[in-house]
């Protein structure tokens, strides 16, 4: 909370909200750290405004700091300040973006040696998986796109492709793809002066990290601090995380899912609405947030943990953002049914009600690979992630985590699981349902130190192929 304007109208509300948080917290769960070095005010001044502070046991040191209340009125105390708690979030966060730092780097290292070693990418077209340079290939397929959107806009319609009768009638659109991350592109693009792909590898790269604090912070409430930083290195390795360093949306999207559920857990209600606004603006999949969040809404008020009307706000914000651009796509084309035409006519995409899914599962096991869209080694390891899912989902529900969690996780498998795609896209798409982490992460916190090294440290070399290599090489991403 930040509060502006003049002093005089602020010290009373400021003074308010403090003793407020003061009386409904107790000093175990909140700590006042109070910095009042304005060089302007006369330092009597400052310190008889805020002695009343001092008979508060929340300034009381708790965590070996060198003063006997942590208060500052004048420039060395606010540097001695501002220090310890930089130093307490370091120790807090810096265990968690080393974990998946290391991890990440590990396999992003092995993914760029077997594209260079192979070189099969030298010999494809840049927007498919080629290009001059092994990380060339971060940014084909639909990172190709997103750059055009990034440099060019939008410009939606539906174009017929002359003389097509079979699948594949129109032509590719970049209406298709939601406009969060590209937009981020493009402001890193005018801050910067990075040219689109370094835009978007800068997006995503700082997005997977705000992602694995994120899981880390949903799963430490459920499990603790090492169960945490286990979810953190399960996000580095999983199927599909190669495109986590990529010009993909999927980091972002992560990370607004993750910090969404965090909200609601903690019952932040307008910072969940927003979030899951934002998360509709970049993915279609948000539906299935929407939706999670709607029903943990209706539990906490209905177990009168919550006044109704917060969450009926956050519920009433949070479909704007996937509404509105479908919306606004449906207006551009002429036609309110024009974002499914095109994923149907120009990518062959269509909600079958998993028609195609049980085609490719029933077909895999026993090595046939005459369906749709059919990439054997990238299908095969979508299949193995798809049967993974519901037994995690099992082991997820017997926790007994919140609604939104849950509720997340099922509609956003079966939404996947619903629609006629690329089979093999399925490790990706699947790749943000990042609570079915937590069952794995609370039964692997019982391992050693070396033990989970070693485990994670292995799935990271490995994921340079399953998750790197399969999904822009031998497959689709």
């Amino acid at each position: 909370m930040g509060l502006a304007g003049p002093r005089e109208r602020l010290s009373g509300l400021a003074r308010a909200a403090l003793a407020q948080l003061a009386a409904l917290h107790s000093p175990d769960t909140l700590e006042i750290v109070l910095i009042a070095a304005d060089p302007s005010r006369p330092p009597d001044e400052r310190t008889a405004e805020w002695s009343w502070l001092g008979w508060l046991p929340h300034l009381r040191p708790g965590h070996g700091q060198d003063c006997r209340l942590l208060l500052a009125h004048d420039r060395e105390q606010a540097a001695a300040r501002a220090d310890e708690l930089l130093r307490r979030l370091a120790a807090r966060v810096g265990p968690v973006l080393a974990v998946y730092g290391v991890l990440k780097l590990t396999g992003f290292t092995v993914f760029m040696l077997l594209l260079d070693s192979a070189g099969d990418f030298r010999e494809k077209h840049p927007r498919f998986g080629g290009g001059a340079h092994p990380w060339d290939v971060l940014g084909s397929w639909d990172g190709w796109w997103y750059q055009q959107i990034a440099l060019h806009g939008y410009d939606p319609a539906l174009e017929p492709v002359p003389g097509a009768t079979g699948m594949i009638t129109l032509e590719g659109n970049s209406a298709a793809f939601f406009p969060l991350y590209p937009a981020l592109m493009r402001l890193v693009t005018e801050v910067t002066g990075l040219g689109p792909y370094g835009a978007g590898m800068a997006v995503s790269v700082v997005c997977s990290f705000v992602a694995a604090l994120g899981i880390h912070a949903v799963t430490s409430r459920l499990g603790g601090r090492r169960a945490g930083l286990v979810a953190v290195g399960l996000w580095a390795v999983w199927p599909g995380s190669g495109t986590e360093w990529a010009v993909y949306s999927e980091s972002l999207y992560t990370a607004l899912a993750a910090w969404a559920c965090w909200a609601v857990v903690t019952r932040r209600w307008a910072a969940a609405g927003v979030l899951v606004f934002a998360a509709g603006l970049t993915r279609p999949t948000a539906v299935a947030l929407v939706a999670a969040l709607a029903v943990a809404g209706v539990v906490a008020v209905v177990r009168r943990r919550e006044d109704w009307r917060q969450p009926l706000a956050a519920v009433m914000i949070a479909p704007l953002g996937v509404a509105g651009y479908l919306s606004w796509v449906g207006y551009r084309m002429g036609d309110w049914g024009g974002y499914t035409k095109l994923q149907e006519g120009a990518w062959g995409h269509t909600f079958d009600w998993g028609r195609h899914s049980l085609d490719v599962l029933t077909s895999v096991p026993v090595g046939h690979f005459d369906y749709l869209f059919a990439m054997p080694m990238e299908d095969t390891i979508g299949v193995g992630v798809v049967l993974t899912v519901p037994v995690l989902t099992v082991l997820l529900i017997r926790l007994r985590p919140p609604s939104v969690l849950v509720v997340y996780t099922v509609l956003s498998y079966l939404t996947v699981m619903g629609t006629q795609q690329y089979f093999g896209n399925v490790s990706r798409y699947l790749l943000p349902l990042f609570p079915l982490f937590v069952p794995l992460a609370l039964a692997m916190r019982r391992l050693s130190g070396p033990v989970l090294a070693a485990v994670l440290g292995t799935a990271a070399v490995a994921s340079g192929s399953y998750a790197g290599y399969v999904l822009f090489e031998l497959g689709v991403p």
